[in-house]
């Protein structure tokens, strides 16, 4: 533990001032509105499917996100033309997936004169997505933004090295730079292994990733978050079959120890991190639609919450996923909150190893914790998950009723980061 405060000296331990001095936002229990808040008018996603194998194998990735496109304008009745910037969230396309969410600007008929993005922040791509469209709102660069995120690891060769590419000759001399090419798998034992993070730990919050997110379809809660998709499957012989996909297929129903136990390590010899205690490769798109308080209420735009803060900070890259145990902290120092402020976490579970520790370092009850499942059993769509979990965490606020409260969206990063965004959901 101590090695992670010497890096990251701003990281709050249990119990330190951030915890157990609330700020005046916490002691009144809300913040004050005002005109010039960011809010999320909408957010939603596709199901969220696996890689080469689910509902999604054969959709392009500009489908994936004209179908969250078209849904955010039609439930809204929004004129597209009121949009003025476009930033997407991506990762495996080339060029950050510019010329695919572009494409399905225009399939969504959004109008040329709509400008559009694409960003790069690897995991948190589609958080950054949302940061980014809130920062010009909040810097009266714009009023109406859609954010969003996509990624197609079916129609991807992300798993190849890219044609040409060249490692740096002189990367064995600087230890962070040489561990920022370390595979992601590696840095996940390293953590568990450093922090004391052991199988069964792991396990266990697969287990219970899967656990709560079968119970959550099977009550519906995701109904509300999840835009169906019209698409097709192309079975072995090449023969298409259109299909409706409503659903999340990567959530496997009645997983136990015992079957976790019987998995062997993915990535080392003699390691803790297996395919099953892993987030699963997936593919999926959501959208988030973003506005300045006073341009929602003068275009009658509901309002489902207010973007209250953000922040990215760096970690040792051989221990990436200690991010959100960083990020968090600082998230909600800007919002003037304390750990004990927030009511629902979406933690990205990029592997259980990771996401199992920044639980821990920072005292959160795991009840506050993905309470519909995350990525272990919903999959990690890279540039999607960001956009996803704020779909997930403000219906998830919304179904619960209560009529303020507050959550948090976090990832840890690859080459060694971790976000994290403070949200307000406001019932309105």
């Amino acid at each position: 533990m101590d090695r992670i405060k010497t890096v990251a000296g701003h990281l709050s331990a249990p119990g330190s001032s951030l915890q157990a001095q609330p700020t005046d936002a916490a002691i009144r229990g809300k913040f004050e509105d005002s005109d010039d808040d960011v809010v999320i008018v909408s957010a939603l996603r596709t199901p969220i499917c696996r890689a080469k194998r689910g509902g999604l194998k054969d959709s392009l990735p500009d489908d994936l996100l004209t179908t969250v496109f078209t849904a955010t304008l039609n439930n809204l009745n929004l004129d597209p033309k009121l949009i003025e910037d476009i930033c997407i969230g991506n990762v495996l396309q080339p060029g950050a997936g510019a010329n695919v969410a572009r494409i399905a600007q225009f399939f969504s008929n959004i109008p040329e004169t709509v400008s559009l993005y694409a960003v790069n922040r690897q995991c948190s791509s589609g958080l950054q997505a949302c940061a980014n469209i809130a920062g010009s709102i909040k810097a009266g660069n714009i009023d109406i933004g859609l954010a969003g995120g996509v990624e197609s690891m079916s129609t991807n060769a992300f798993a190849k090295p890219l044609p040409g590419h060249i490692v740096h000759p002189n990367l064995h001399k600087n230890t962070f730079a040489s561990h920022v090419l370390m595979p992601v798998g590696i840095t996940s034992e390293n953590v568990a292994e450093r922090y004391g993070i052991t199988r069964q730990m792991q396990d266990e919050m697969s287990m219970d990733s899967h656990r709560k997110a079968a119970e959550a379809q099977a009550k519906g809660y995701f109904d509300a978050e999840i835009v169906p998709v019209h698409t097709k499957l192309v079975d072995k012989n090449g023969d298409e079959q259109p299909v409706i996909i409503t659903k999340d297929d990567g959530v496997r129903k009645g997983t136990t120890m015992e079957i976790l136990a019987r998995l062997k390590p993915a990535f080392k010899e003699g390691g803790t991190t297996t395919a099953g205690n892993s987030s699963q490769v997936s593919d999926g798109a959501a959208a988030v639609l973003m506005a300045r308080r006073s341009a929602a209420k003068k275009h009658g735009l509901p309002i489902l919450g207010v973007f209250r803060s953000f922040a990215v900070v760096g970690v040792p890259p051989d221990v990436m996923g200690i991010g959100p145990a960083v990020a968090i902290p600082a998230a909600l120092k800007k919002a003037g909150l304390a750990v004990d402020d927030i009511d629902v976490y979406e933690i990205n579970e990029a592997f259980a190893s990771q996401a199992r520790y920044c639980v821990e370092k920072l005292g959160i009850p795991m009840e506050k914790v993905n309470p519909k499942g995350g990525a272990i059993a919903l999959g990690h769509p890279l540039g999607c998950t960001g956009a996803r979990q704020m779909a997930t965490l403000l219906h998830e606020m919304k179904r619960r009723g209560k009529k303020r409260s507050n959550g948090v969206i976090s990832m840890c990063i690859g080459t060694g980061m971790g976000a994290a965004a403070v949200i307000e959901y406001t019932g309105n």
